[in-house]
């Protein structure tokens, strides 16, 4: 699969819909920053155009 075009507005409507959900992971000692993680499936939806290979 090939993904072109990041959306950021479709990322930002990724998060408000919960598709996109922030971590902080900030530990004791070590602060690993922060990730998004997306359920699965939800990357190609971020992207303009999906090109399935």
């Amino acid at each position: 699969m090939m993904l072109e075009r990041f959306g950021l507005e479709k990322f930002l409507s990724a998060i408000e819909a919960g598709n996109v959900l922030v971590d902080f992971d900030a530990r004791t000692g070590h602060n690993h920053g922060t990730k998004f993680r997306l359920k699965p499936g939800s990357l190609p939806s971020l992207y303009d155009q999906v090109t399935e290979k």
